[in-house]
């Protein structure tokens, strides 16, 4: 019984490390006392080195520096994309040579962007290689920046056109060119040669110059000419390209319809080829007034046939010296192929066309029928405004 007394006791008194030392009596305060812990291990001096907490701070720095690159990638682009401040449509221009900052803060000066720093530097990484084109552009109402990006990139501007049309002059040419308020620069102090001028309804950005659309219009004419041309019938009386762009002139001032001008230039052939004078009432108005053309109220009188001027082919046999107009390609196409008649004169129907005849006497016949017709015309006119004049005042 002691033995084994005694073995619990040495198992009991073993202390807490596992060891069979000798048992060491504790009272019951030393027994509640918290042992003590033990201390943090030490932090090396590697860890505690300046480098490291430099190191340390940097990569902070570059994390909140990230975040702040991140946060602000995110707010342009999503303002770039987003619909922009304009309430209607407005039409804007970039001028020639103008740069992306000058363009930026002209958006937003005119409220078309809200930052012209966003616009600026988005644009700039869209764009690359690429830059924004002069002209005048219509902004649509909320187009976002990427939008007016696009659309400044493109070049698709607003283009105007100015018409010539067939049988103007040279001069009357240049009058529309300088009257047209979107053209800039001034006219070639030279004129062109009579004819040398193509017409045609032509488009333009704002800023184009006026000299540009005529050398525009002599090129295309030229070409025009000669392509034609190439193609004439063989057996013309013409000889030189000058006198067929002569020829084609006086057609064009002869007659508006496109369905009679190979007949009126079959007149004007048949004529040549007998060694007739050409007798054109526009030959005589060129002469007298050139290119500047006749006033609307003025009529040819009989004296006009009479008078001397190298262009008055009831004088002068053969083809004047230059054209009288510039053609179009439908006078120029009669002429190059014009209708096989034996047709020598025509007059005025009195209803915008002509009436066509081989003979002499056939031609005067006409001429009677049109001048009873012009008499009819002249009488109902007469009898109309005697009429507005005599009618009370409530019935005008």
């Amino acid at each position: 019984m002691s033995d084994s007394n005694d073995n619990s006791a040495a198992q009991f008194g073993r202390n807490e490390a596992g060891s069979n030392g000798p048992i060491i009596p504790k009272s019951a305060s030393e027994a509640l006392r918290p042992e003590r812990v033990p201390e943090p291990p030490k932090r090396s001096r590697k860890a505690r080195s300046q480098a490291v907490i430099f190191l340390n701070f940097l990569m902070t720095v570059v994390v909140f520096v990230a975040l702040a690159a991140a946060g602000a990638v995110y707010y342009a682009m999503h303002a770039y994309e987003k619909p922009g401040p304009l309430e209607a449509n407005r039409n804007f221009i970039v001028r020639s040579g103008a740069g992306i900052i000058e363009i930026a803060e002209g958006l937003e000066r005119n409220n078309i962007i809200t930052d012209s720093r966003v616009f600026r530097f988005v644009s700039e990484a869209y764009l690359d290689n690429e830059t924004l084109k002069a002209g005048e552009y219509e902004i649509k109402a909320h187009a976002s920046m990427q939008e007016i990006m696009e659309l400044l990139k493109s070049g698709k501007s607003i283009l105007y056109a100015v018409s010539l049309p067939e049988g103007l002059t040279v001069k009357q040419m240049f009058r529309k060119l300088a009257d047209d308020p979107v053209l800039v620069g001034d006219l070639p102090t030279e004129l062109p040669a009579e004819g040398a001028l193509k017409p045609d309804t032509y488009k333009f950005t704002r800023g184009t110059k006026r000299a540009e659309i005529v050398q525009q219009m002599i090129s295309a004419q030229k070409a025009l000419v000669e392509q034609i041309w190439e193609k004439r019938d063989p057996e013309l009386p013409v000889t030189s390209v000058e006198e067929f762009v002569t020829l084609a002139s006086i057609v064009e001032k002869e007659t508006g319809r496109a369905d009679e001008r190979p007949r009126v230039a079959s007149v004007f052939i048949n004529r040549l080829e007998k060694g007739m004078r050409l007798q054109s009432d526009p030959t005589i108005i060129y002469g007298i007034f050139g290119g500047e053309g006749k006033p609307a109220d003025r009529v040819i009188l009989k004296s006009d046939l009479d008078k001397e001027t190298p262009y008055n082919t009831y004088l002068i046999k053969g083809l004047p010296p230059t054209p009288i107009a510039n053609p179009g390609r439908a006078a120029l196409e009669a002429v190059a192929n014009p209708s096989r008649t034996p047709e020598l004169y025509f007059v005025a129907d009195g209803t915008g066309g002509h009436v066509f005849a081989a003979t002499l006497d056939e031609h005067n016949a006409n001429v009677r029928r049109w001048r009873k017709l012009e008499a009819e015309k002249a009488a109902e006119a007469a009898k109309a405004a005697a009429d507005a004049a005599t009618a009370p005042p409530e019935a005008q």
